[in-house]
């Protein structure tokens, strides 16, 4: 086992410094560590088997469904009735625009289900905002990339999605009620955040709007909203699964942006096809070569005997439940958030339900975790994106990082030690 370890992360990690592809680097170090032990066609016929395995999953339907919506929602003028909304309603507390941009990327992030869709159509809008009213641009980037992650938890999201196959069935209807609460305590403690930093640095308000105009500014916002509702309630109510719910997410986000708002129109309707296309291949093909990866390990064993070590070290469960999370948010700032749900999860789950943690919960908290490493260097998606759009170094929005880092870790702390912060939408629902 030990040599097997050693050639699969020492491939994996030259792959990665030569800017390997992160799929073709899992696929890669996987066969080359097979080769270890067997001959070249045994080898290329099980990492086959295997990726074609991995995606054989009717769950999986659904997340080309959402990414196409996710795109459609993100060109329809979507995010802009989001942060009209948000403005109206907060926009005259204490570092109101931040506030905004924490309550539009959880809305948004919400609705479209990625993290770098909410980046890039809140931060498009929010950021230079934000700067025209005197924010600190990095500052502004910073609460940008940390509050687009919420879209991870708070559903429909394509990584619970990812997690309920990983974890061998748990409930996808359970998994997104369970991110709810999570995610809107991430959203509140970034929002806490923002306001100690705005008032300490003496960042303006905007002006409280008469009421009839934040009445409007809501009402306009309230189709978008309402497809929250309509996909969380169909699951939830067993009108139709996850898949079919991504099915009517596109259909209703094309009446909204080509039929309400009339922001898409027809002729731009087959590029977004072909890059919902795209992003779906990627990630896909992530997920059949992280499959592929995840059974080498447990022929291998290694779930096990990595569980077997983690009890051995202690008999404290606060110290290895510490010690997991620890592992994770490092996972997060290097690898993807799909192959290390999917590698990661045979390895941690057994030892957390060892020691009495649900699935349930321990999937809100490898997700938590990832999502706190999306937004980490020297690797997390979302900042580069964030970086892009406020023209900034990835160096000079660390700093402000910093307490928003602090506030999700509270949160994380929350989850992984009180169950009750994601098990209870799900049992009162019965699920």
């Amino acid at each position: 086992m030990g040599m097997t370890v050693f050639v699969l992360l020492f491939v994996f990690f030259i792959l990665l410094i030569l800017s390997v592809p992160i799929s073709f680097s899992i696929g890669i170090a996987t066969l080359v560590t097979m080769l270890v032990s067997m001959d070249l066609t045994p080898a290329v016929t099980t990492i086959a088997q295997r990726m074609v395995g991995g995606l054989d999953s009717f769950a999986l339907l659904a997340i080309p469904f959402f990414v196409l919506s996710g795109l459609i929602m993100g060109k329809g003028g979507i995010a802009k009735r989001l942060i009209e909304c948000a403005m109206a309603l907060i926009g005259a507390l204490p570092g109101g625009l931040a506030l905004v941009n924490v309550v539009s990327c959880m809305l948004f992030g919400a609705i479209s289900g990625s993290a770098v869709a909410a980046t890039s159509a809140i931060g498009s809008f929010m950021l230079p905002e934000m700067k025209k009213k005197g924010y600190d641009p990095n500052f502004s980037a910073a609460v940008t990339a940390a509050a687009a992650t919420t879209g991870m938890l708070i559903p429909p999201s394509n990584i619970l999605i990812i997690y309920a196959i990983a974890s061998g069935g748990v409930s996808i209807a359970a998994l997104f009620m369970a991110g709810y609460l999570p995610g809107i305590l991430v959203g509140l403690s970034l929002m806490v955040v923002c306001m100690i930093y705005a008032k300490r640095q003496g960042y303006p308000t905007e002006d409280r709007l008469p009421l009839r105009l934040v009445a409007q500014k809501c009402l306009a916002a309230v189709p978008s909203l309402f497809l929250i509702f309509l996909v969380i309630g169909g699951i939830i109510g067993g009108i139709f699964t996850a898949t079919e719910a991504g099915a009517i997410a596109v259909f209703y986000s094309m009446f909204l942006s080509m039929g309400v708002y009339r922001e898409v129109k027809m002729s731009e309707f087959p590029s977004l096809l072909l890059k919902s296309a795209e992003t779906t291949a990627i990630v896909l093909l992530l997920i059949g070569a992280s499959t592929a990866m995840s059974w080498l390990l447990s022929f291998e064993n290694i779930p096990q005997t990595f569980s077997d070590f983690l009890l051995a070290l202690s008999d404290n469960p606060i110290i290895i439940l510490l010690l997991i999370n620890l592992v994770l948010i490092v996972v997060g700032a290097f690898l993807d958030m799909t192959p290390a749900v999917l590698i990661f999860t045979p390895i941690f789950l057994p030892v957390a339900m060892q020691l009495g943690m649900s699935p349930l919960q321990f999937g809100i908290m490898m997700v938590l975790n990832l999502s706190i490493g999306l937004c980490s260097p020297p690797v997390g998606a979302v900042l580069f994106v964030t970086c892009a759009i406020a023209k900034t170094k990835l160096e000079n929005i660390i700093k402000p990082l910093i307490p928003l880092y602090f506030a999700m870790f509270v949160v994380l702390m929350l989850v992984t030690f009180v169950p009750w912060v994601s098990e209870a939408f799900p049992r009162w629902l019965g699920l």
